[in-house]
């Protein structure tokens, strides 16, 4: 009787196995599928900027063709997406790199706007979150509740203030009229403040025993174990002002000063393979950053820790 109870049992064990089995292939297919289709504008970005201009003008011509007024034309023809070029062409590299000084111009002009923005933006934020972590109070809720309510508005809506306010500085069509309103976005601080809130009392407890001071408990408690997620900020808060648009166009007239992303938008259709190679040499700090901080960038996001509230 025995023996015929657990037979059924281990068919039932098999049937289960083999049917996790077959939705692992599922889920597996369909992800890898997901990821060529969401890869392939940046293979086929990368791959183009490695094709010389007739090349480019042949298959992607119909597609940046424009009438004699100036308005795009009809694309009657199927367009020949190439993700291997005919014959491997450093062109467009040469003339963005060597004879365009104003495509590197306004990349450092990205650059000198967003490093900024990063690195005092987490030194507010990790300060911020560290005194709305300790501090208890019906003011620090209400200041609290605040950040809240203006990190859920669209950036859109803040731009009439900032360009106030920046006005009324002296600052307007300025760099710090850009990096002074983002080095005190509340985003930051909203994350930083919840994991910082996990970190035990205990700790906290027995370094004030050992005599430590509120800002020795925030430089080596607080912040090597919110260390991964610091970088997830960093990387996120890096992705957003590096491809920001409305800002340089409403509060800088002087293109000069305007960044790449901004720049990339006005590249003309007589210069498609110049358009290809800038935005390869665009992505390059972004993927850095992520390649270099991609561990922290997981445990930030998937941050479990083992510290308990």
């Amino acid at each position: 009787m025995m023996e015929k109870t657990v037979a059924p049992m281990k068919k039932k064990t098999s049937f289960s196995k083999k049917k996790q089995k077959l939705v692992m292939i599922i889920m597996t297919i369909f992800t890898g599928a997901a990821a060529l289709i969401f890869l392939m504008p940046t293979f086929l970005t990368i791959a183009n900027s490695f094709m010389n201009s007739a090349e480019i003008s042949a298959n992607y011509g119909s597609v940046f063709a424009k009438t004699e007024t100036g308005g795009k034309t009809y694309i009657s023809e199927a367009v020949n997406l190439k993700f291997i070029p005919d014959m491997v062409s450093f062109s467009q590299y040469y003339t963005v790199l060597f004879k365009s000084p104003d495509y590197l111009l306004k990349f450092w002009n990205s650059v000198i706007l967003v490093v900024p923005i990063v690195v005092f933006q987490l030194a507010t934020a990790a300060l911020a979150a560290y005194a709305f972590a300790r501090l208890k109070g019906r003011l620090k809720e209400i200041i609290f509740f605040v950040y809240i309510i203006v990190m859920l508005m669209p950036y859109q809506v803040t731009l009439v203030p900032n360009y106030l306010v920046s006005d009324f500085l002296g600052i307007l069509n300025t760099r710090w009229a850009i990096i002074l309103p983002a080095i005190f976005t509340p985003y930051s601080v909203f994350l930083l403040s919840k994991i910082m809130r996990r970190i035990p009392v205990s700790l906290i407890e027995a370094a004030k025993l050992d005599g430590a001071g509120e800002f020795q408990i925030f430089r080596y408690i607080a912040l090597p174990l919110c260390k991964s997620v610091i970088y997830s900020v960093a990387i996120l808060v890096f992705i957003d002002y590096w491809n920001m648009v409305e800002q340089p166009l409403i509060l800088l007239d002087d293109t000069n000063m305007h960044p790449l992303s901004v720049f990339l938008s006005k590249i003309n259709s007589e210069e498609i393979g110049l358009a290809f190679a800038v935005a390869t040499i665009y992505m390059i700090p972004t993927l850095l950053m992520f390649l270099y901080g991609e561990d922290y960038l997981v445990e930030g996001i998937t941050y479990s820790g083992g510290l308990k509230g």
